[in-house]
């Protein structure tokens, strides 16, 4: 079954977790989310914690949307917007393991090893062509592809990463055992 729009309208750890083991396909090429830490307007550590910019203004929009932004002026990383009652909602896809297109993903990353090609969110976005582009553009519709998993995998949560406000909520989830973590759960 791939998601739709509906899959995005719950808070934003709730979809964080259920994003967990989805198939996620960019172009036909991709894996299986085995990382996501989850934001809201509420979160000091979100974009969308100040208001609409020009940034940040997909997390602000529709659900179901990627949310699209240069992190440190080098990276692009991938969101997906989420809300069950209020927006500035987003869900970052921190990594996945990846199953298709490997050798696309490879030379778009130089040839690092397959453990590496989609671990990080910088990473992640650059092995799936993820860029500006895409800022705004509906998850349910190409160039993406969600499939749900057939059986709910097992779920580790956790501090999120790589911030340094509110880093201790326990908003990072990851698949259990996978060796495609940007860092260990």
């Amino acid at each position: 079954m791939f998601l739709s729009e509906d899959f995005f309208r719950h808070d934003a750890a709730s979809v964080a977790r259920g994003l967990i083991g989805v198939e996620l396909l960019v172009h036909g090429v991709g894996g299986r989310i085995v990382e996501t830490e989850a934001y809201d307007a509420g979160d000091p550590a979100s974009h969308s914690f100040g208001g609409v910019t020009p940034r940040n203004a997909a997390m602000f929009g529709p659900v179901g949307r990627a949310y699209v932004y240069r992190s440190y002026g080098l990276h692009w990383c991938l969101n997906m917007v989420c809300s069950a009652d209020r927006t500035g909602s987003a869900v970052l896809i921190r990594a996945i393991e990846p199953l298709v297109g490997f050798d696309v993903m490879q030379a778009r990353r130089g040839g690092v090893s397959e453990r590496l090609l989609c671990r990080g969110p910088g990473r992640l976005a650059q092995a799936l062509g993820v860029d500006a582009t895409l800022n705004g553009a509906a998850l349910d519709q190409p160039p993406f592809a969600l499939k749900a998993p057939e059986i709910a995998p097992p779920i580790v949560e956790g501090p999120r990463i790589g911030i340094s406000k509110a880093a201790a909520t326990p908003w990072r989830f990851c698949l259990a055992g996978s060796r495609y973590l940007s860092r260990p759960a």
